[in-house]
């Protein structure tokens, strides 16, 4: 099964997040299951804050990168479209608001994310991270279409 960001133009798929094109990044894999869209990624253990747990600006870039997927997936859905087909969607984040629930440890982690409103423009996406089962942290996501200013010539 393809993941979502499979079907990013190369021209948008150098995110350090979300870029399968960037070889530094962390490539992450965006899947739809039924009307959410899940992540798992395995932190590695210097991606830490103190020994044992997961560093908040990475739970933050994770959150941020799965809500651009969750947008695209959501638009197509919307569209009556299928991911991949003309024109693509890309989206960029307008706004992101992470609550951190309690310390996430470096384990497997896996985020699901809901689209909660599905605009013309813009995308409210919801999201829960889990770590071991237990929800340590919330996002709270506006993603925007791609600005044409974001656009190469």
């Amino acid at each position: 099964m393809r993941a979502i960001q499979d079907f990013y133009p190369e021209d948008f798929s150098h995110c350090f997040g979300c870029g399968r094109l960037n070889e530094h990044g962390y490539r992450i894999k965006s899947h739809e299951d039924g009307d959410a869209v899940v992540l798992r990624f395995d932190p590695e253990p210097y991606q830490l804050s103190v020994p044992g747990f997961t560093y908040g600006g990475l739970i933050a870039s994770l959150i941020d990168c799965h809500a651009m997927a969750t947008a695209a997936a959501a638009t197509y859905r919307a569209e009556g479209r299928e991911p991949g087909t003309e024109p693509p969607l890309r989206f960029v984040t307008a706004r992101l608001q992470v609550d951190y629930l309690k310390p996430t440890p470096i384990c497997p982690l896996e985020i699901r994310a809901r689209a909660r409103e599905v605009g013309a423009r813009k995308v409210l996406v919801d999201a829960e991270l889990r770590a071991g089962g237990e929800v340590t942290a919330r996002g709270d996501v506006v993603a925007v279409r791609l600005p044409d200013t974001m656009r190469k010539p």
